[in-house]
């Protein structure tokens, strides 16, 4: 049996490792756009960025000071584990005291602090049952000032191709730099509502650089990024070549009468930590 100790202390172990050291995936896309940028504004700012990115794994301190809304994604496999839930649970207040992060959950209508990074309905757990014999964990600690700038469109089948690449190129327009570009845009296409958020969200978890398995989607996502690059918004909204890094789409069917799209966007620091658990 994995017990609930076990996961409480990974949990613990991934939020730090997610919030002051960023994937080598995501610092290498940075490094490469730093490499191309030609705008003095834009370097200055990518050179900013990855001084901050060293100075938090040298001190062992979070990247950014917004640690997020904790968000965890679980694969569960064949096997007996104690008390998952709290375990995820005690696993984030543990965290928030000791690495600490910013204890950022409120009542959405009070706006009472928590104080511990839990809270009703938070953190949020997305749970995919497999066929193995393990547990998976990841988790997402997802800063507010890209996730204010998400956007959901229940489209029609007319929209087609077009619109979906229209809708995703004007959230983007619309949110600059107030998400704290270079950022990482998740798109979602189909499914329902809620459905089609998750999948923009889920998206963001792929490695940055790598394209979809999907030719037709893959050659979707190279186009939205070439058109988000050439709009100039560039580092932190201030001008260059990089407004994003990476766009990633997931997809699911539908129903004969709508296109759902979503997009979930991320700021450079796109942070996240996974962890298998073998009983």
């Amino acid at each position: 049996m994995i017990t609930q100790e076990q996961i409480e202390e990974t949990i613990c172990k991934l939020f730090k490792e997610a919030v002051i050291k960023l994937p080598s995936d995501v610092k290498k896309a940075l490094e490469n756009a730093y490499s191309k940028e030609d705008n003095d504004i834009g370097r200055l700012n990518l050179e900013a960025i990855l001084e901050n990115i060293d100075a938090a794994g040298e001190m062992g301190i979070p990247m950014c000071q917004d640690t997020g809304l904790p968000i965890v994604f679980v694969k569960l496999g064949n096997i007996e584990v104690e008390n998952l839930y709290e375990g995820i649970r005690k696993g984030i207040k543990r965290a928030t005291n000791t690495i600490p992060l910013r204890p950022n959950v409120v009542d959405p209508l009070t706006r009472i602090n928590t104080g511990n990074n839990v809270g009703v309905g938070i953190p949020q757990i997305d749970i995919q049952l497999i066929e193995e014999d393990y547990l998976e964990l990841t988790v997402f600690p997802k800063g507010f000032g890209s996730e204010n700038n998400n956007a959901l469109k229940m489209g029609l089948p007319g929209d087609g191709i077009d619109g979906i690449k229209d809708f995703v190129l004007n959230t983007v327009i619309k949110a600059g730099g107030k998400p704290c570009p270079p950022i990482v845009v998740g798109v979602g296409i189909g499914g329902s509502s809620d459905l089609v958020m998750k999948l923009a969200k889920k998206a963001l978890l792929r490695e940055v650089g790598v394209l979809h398995p999907e030719e037709r989607i893959a050659l979707l996502e190279k186009e939205i990024l070439e058109k988000i690059n050439a709009t100039g918004i560039g580092p932190m909204g201030l001008g260059g070549n990089t407004t994003a890094l990476d766009v990633k789409i997931e997809y699911a069917d539908t129903h004969t009468a709508g296109l759902p799209v979503g997009v979930c966007i991320q700021c450079w620091a796109d942070r996240h930590a996974r962890a298998v658990i073998n009983p």
